[in-house]
């Protein structure tokens, strides 16, 4: 057993000594923890995106798409739009939204789509089968029941979905009914991700975001009944008011529903950057002992009910595809977080939105007059992006397998990119020589292999491979690594 100290307030009623059980694939190491808790990226991409530059134009992704179709057989694509509309601010949220009640400023947006649909997909093979469609956030369905099936006719006008796709949706139990998740249904979304953070109502009123067990409830069975073969709910730890016990009440609610995969994030508490976050009180968050108490009690409850650790912030049940695409090495990492489909271009919709075609990423403007100014032009809302290099490439093989895999074969990378590992990244193998003698990772003659102690820690490990930061250490820029 490990054993976690909790440093609280006078009158703290949590116990406190922490008590964490070896868990398959994971261990958790309190000390290990504070000692590498830094700030660093997600890893969603690599080069991350606070590289991308402008001088990465629509007429790079133009030539990006033309490249894809000289290479025979349409290859596989993977949709994403972002649809930033939300009645209510949450005071945690991070995302690019427009906070509004009014309708006519949806619709208008739905009509920008199309135009930007229509564009993208006169570029690509109209055979490319898209394997993947996901709409993001902000709140999907802030979109009235007409609008959602407008846009879902207009992405299936214009691309030919696979029979057996992935359409996923995020959701915000206050704002949808049985008869919502049935037309979901009917659209043919067969995943959903449900955003809970937290059932106590001291932290809900502390982040504007009231919301109880039983809505929340009423849309899971609702999916189940309709048929989604896949739900998601998402928690956060570390937000205002948040305690050991409180949030273990919320586990054990969560757990009660079996979802298929459970988010674990961590609050990053940043209101420098992201004005909402200013409703927040420091003196409401809680200290980082307690912060980290409550993520190895999520750990302890979520592996003990037997949800296998994917990496990061994710848990799924062991018949969940996202673990079997581990088990199976077919696991990655993209805008979206973890991904069953690593063979899929991405192209992504709306504003902020970024996308992966060949060796470039792009990203839209981020708002809605730049949005629609550039498609009024008839022009991409393309403002930024990256051309990958080689070493680029090779980089993001390496990240990609240390975050979905927990393994570097050195002979598998060496094989794919033509170069001798040990030669090519002496460098990196010299720096994690200090994650070695910690126990985060183990270095044998043909491999790197992050153990069980150093799995929550795993970013830290993939940083040792960017070349980005090394050269220029930006940390501050990300959010900390637990």
């Amino acid at each position: 057993m490990i054993y976690l100290k909790v440093e609280g307030p006078a009158g703290w009623h949590d116990a406190d000594m922490v008590q964490i059980a070896p868990t398959t694939g994971l261990s958790f190491d309190a000390d290990l923890i504070r000692k590498y808790d830094h700030f660093g990226p997600r890893y969603t991409s690599y080069p991350t995106a606070d590289r991308f530059t402008a001088g990465f134009t629509a007429e790079h992704l133009v030539n990006a798409l033309f490249s894809r179709e000289t290479e025979g057989a349409p290859q596989p694509l993977s949709l994403y739009v972002h649809l930033p509309f939300c009645n209510t601010v949450c005071y945690y949220c991070a995302c690019n939204k427009v906070v509004t009640k009014d309708h006519g400023r949806s619709a208008k947006y739905i009509r920008y789509l199309g135009k930007e649909v229509a564009i993208l997909s006169a570029l690509v093979n109209p055979q490319a089968p898209v394997k993947q469609l996901h709409w993001g956030g902000g709140t999907p369905t802030f979109l009235s029941a007409d609008e959602m099936t407008q846009l879902m006719r207009i992405l299936r006008d214009n691309f030919n979905f696979a029979h057996d796709a992935e359409l996923s949706i995020e959701i915000d139990p206050r704002k949808v009914s049985g008869a919502d998740i049935a037309l979901l249904a009917q659209l043919g979304f067969n995943r959903m991700s449900l955003g809970v953070q937290d059932f106590d109502p001291d932290v809900q009123k502390a982040v504007n975001r009231i919301q109880s067990e039983t809505e929340t409830r009423a849309v899971l069975d609702a999916a189940r009944a309709y048929g989604f073969r896949s739900l998601n709910v998402d928690l956060i730890y570390g937000l205002p008011r948040q305690t050991l016990s409180g949030f273990d009440v919320t586990l054990d609610k969560v757990l009660r529903d079996a979802p298929d995969r459970i988010a674990l994030y961590s609050y990053a508490h940043v209101p420098h950057l992201f004005k909402p976050q200013r409703r927040i009180s420091d003196a409401d968050l809680p200290s980082p002992d307690i912060k980290l108490a409550i993520l190895g009690r999520a750990i302890e409850k979520l592996t003990g009910a037997g949800y296998v650790y994917i990496g990061m912030d994710h848990f799924a049940r062991p018949d969940d595809e996202l673990a079997v695409a581990q088990r199976d090495g077919r696991l990655q990492r993209n805008f979206q977080g973890y991904a069953t489909d690593a063979d899929c271009d991405l192209l992504s919709f709306g504003i902020s939105a970024i996308g992966k075609v060949g060796t470039t990423y792009s990203q839209n403007v981020r708002t809605l007059d730049e949005y629609y100014d550039r498609l009024d032009a008839d022009a991409l809302p393309t403002f930024r992006g990256w051309q990958l290099s080689a070493d680029d490439l090779l980089r993001r093989d390496v990240i990609q397998a240390l975050m979905c895999q927990f393994n570097v074969s050195f002979e598998r990378v060496g094989g794919a990119h033509a170069i001798a590992f040990q030669e090519y990244f002496a460098t990196e193998l010299e720096a994690l020589k200090p994650l070695v003698k910690d126990g985060l990772i183990e270095v044998a003659s043909d491999a790197i292999t992050v153990t069980r102690r150093g799995r929550l820690l795993v970013r830290t490990v993939a940083m040792v491979f960017d070349r980005y930061l090394r050269e220029q250490r930006e940390q501050a820029r990300y959010s900390r690594v637990i």
